[in-house]
């Protein structure tokens, strides 16, 4: 797998990141999820770098130019809830992407330090030959990500696949870079080195899910 890891760059990028970890910024929902989306944004630009580009003539006012522009059928695929603002910010730049949601969460059976991923409700388009994108915003032991990528199968083949994530667990980026062909990028804001007893990365910045939409009662 390819790794991007676009913070080994100083950028603007630094400061979205360090607002959407500081406890006190990020307590303003609605400026979390901005920053969410505004990231979203850059690895979004940062993607569309490996893209496939075909020449078009383009007709002006006063005459006409060539210019390069993207031609990848890409369909957007994002884990609800926490995904929908990193979702938008990759919208913002691909607004002619089709677009998929899926559900997965975390269910402990009996020991609160373990856990199985849970994939309930999906909406996909068919994914034949397309450019899947699938977003996460946090990426702690990988299995979520897993889980969607094989319950995306039945709606066809990809022809390429790109990862996006705002935050990961070292082990995390192991795991999928384990299990996701050669072939396949992860773009990721953020690399951080272990995760805790729970499965939460460290120091990540907690849940994004609560911080974006508010807390949720536990089942």
């Amino acid at each position: 797998m390819h790794i991007h890891n676009i913070s080994q760059q100083n950028s603007i990028l630094n400061t979205f990141i360090s607002e959407i970890r500081d406890k006190k910024i990020q307590k303003d929902n609605m400026r979390f999820r901005r920053n969410i989306e505004r990231i979203g944004e850059i690895l979004g630009y940062e993607m569309s770098k490996v893209l496939n580009f075909n020449t078009e003539n383009i007709e002006t006012p006063l005459g006409n130019c060539s210019i390069n522009l993207p031609k990848n059928d890409i369909v957007l695929c994002s884990i609800l809830r926490a995904g929908v603002p990193l979702h938008n910010g990759l919208l913002n730049y691909f607004d002619t992407a089709e677009n998929a949601f899926i559900s997965a969460y975390r269910h402990h059976k009996h020991d609160p330090e373990s856990f199985e991923i849970i994939v309930e409700y999906l909406a996909c388009p068919d994914l034949e030959n397309k450019t899947l994108v699938l977003a996460d915003p946090m990426l702690a032991t990988g299995q979520s990500m897993v889980a969607t990528f094989e319950a995306l199968k039945p709606f066809g083949t990809p022809k390429e696949v790109h990862l996006i994530s705002v935050i990961g667990a070292q082990e995390g980026v192991n795991f999928v870079d384990k299990h996701f062909d050669d072939n396949v990028h992860l773009w990721i804001a953020a690399v951080d080195k272990t995760l805790n007893d729970k499965g939460y990365i460290i120091p990540g910045l907690g849940d994004a899910g609560d911080l974006a939409f508010g807390e949720k009662l536990q089942q």
